[in-house]
């Protein structure tokens, strides 16, 4: 069993921060490829980052410039620091993994987190 932890969501004004967290737990031999994913009323949801193991990292190109993401592979967790929020950035926000259970052998899946509430607004 493999569970993601998600916390930091909130409601902030316009050009405020915020910090998520991720946390994996369970029964976890390796994890790949974590990211943050968005969904907002009546759209489908979207990648916002990603990073893979090594570090390297991806981001949507509306919030380039404004939103860093990191992990830390000794606690299994992501983070997504957010700055000069924008209204638009208003959504649910995912996180994302890709791991290799402990119990099966070479058995790799996607596990998503329970979600976030983000609220940009005045």
């Amino acid at each position: 069993q493999v569970q993601l932890v998600e916390s930091g969501g909130g409601l902030v004004q316009p050009g405020g921060s915020l910090r998520l967290s991720c946390a994996a737990s369970g029964s976890i031999f390796s994890v790949s490829a974590m990211g943050w994913y968005r969904q907002a009323p009546g759209k489908q949801r979207e990648l916002v980052a990603g990073i893979v193991s090594g570090g390297s990292t991806n981001y949507a190109d509306s919030v380039k410039g404004r939103f860093t993401i990191s992990r830390d592979n000794a606690k299994n967790t992501v983070y997504l620091q957010m700055y000069s929020l924008k209204p638009e950035d208003t959504a649910v926000y995912y996180c994302n993994a890709q791991i290799q259970s402990s119990l099966v052998p070479y058995s790799w899946n996607a596990y998503w987190g329970q979600g976030t509430q983000v609220t940009v607004s005045s």
